[in-house]
């Protein structure tokens, strides 16, 4: 029972140490705005002799501010502004110049596959280096101009235009089967 009561008694005085309020160690709330105060009045006294100091290092030019480093102007004359949209300038397929299937004949061509995306029909051409390239209607083939204008099943039309001596312009149609390989 001693062991009890002990115990209970230590308990209770633990209990009320725990309960007690300690006493302030810090800086009272009028100490703090005082400092505060000083503090202000210091940082609006040292920024208005900064500016002054700043100001008179304008008017020298690009000489330096003491404690502020050198002056740096930013002269935008000539130079693109790095808040508009870079342009996107739209070129035809005739700006562009001769692609790589206009360097050969179209009978150095050779069509090696034709693939339809839904409706979309494609074809896979190669050149003499055998380097195979996907075409589409429209796209430029051959040393004459030509224009694909039709792709099917096993062909694809390309019409060529022809300039004789009179310069009298002439097309034809060229049609490009695709080669069914021989052997085993």
């Amino acid at each position: 029972m001693a062991t009890k009561s002990t115990i209970g008694a230590l308990t209770l005085i633990l209990l009320s140490l725990a309960c007690q309020e300690e006493e302030a160690t810090g800086p009272s709330g009028a100490q703090v705005a005082a400092e505060r105060a000083r503090l202000k009045a210091a940082v609006a006294k040292r920024s208005a002799g900064e500016e002054g100091q700043l100001q008179a290092g304008l008017s020298r030019g690009t000489e330096g501010v003491p404690g502020l480093g050198p002056v740096f102007f930013y002269d935008a004359a000539g130079r693109r502004d790095p808040f508009e949209p870079y342009r996107v300038v739209e070129r035809s397929l005739e700006d562009l110049g001769a692609g790589p299937l206009e360097q050969f004949d179209l009978e150095q061509l050779a069509v090696v596959a034709l693939v339809w995306d839904g409706a979309v029909a494609k074809a896979m051409v190669s050149d003499p280096a055998g380097t195979t390239y996907t075409i589409g209607l429209g796209s430029r083939m051959g040393k004459n101009e030509g224009r694909v204008i039709h792709i099917g099943d096993n062909l694809l039309l390309v019409k060529e235009t022809y300039v004789d001596y009179a310069g009298n312009e002439s097309t034809k149609d060229v049609h490009l089967m695709i080669r069914s390989s021989r052997g085993g």
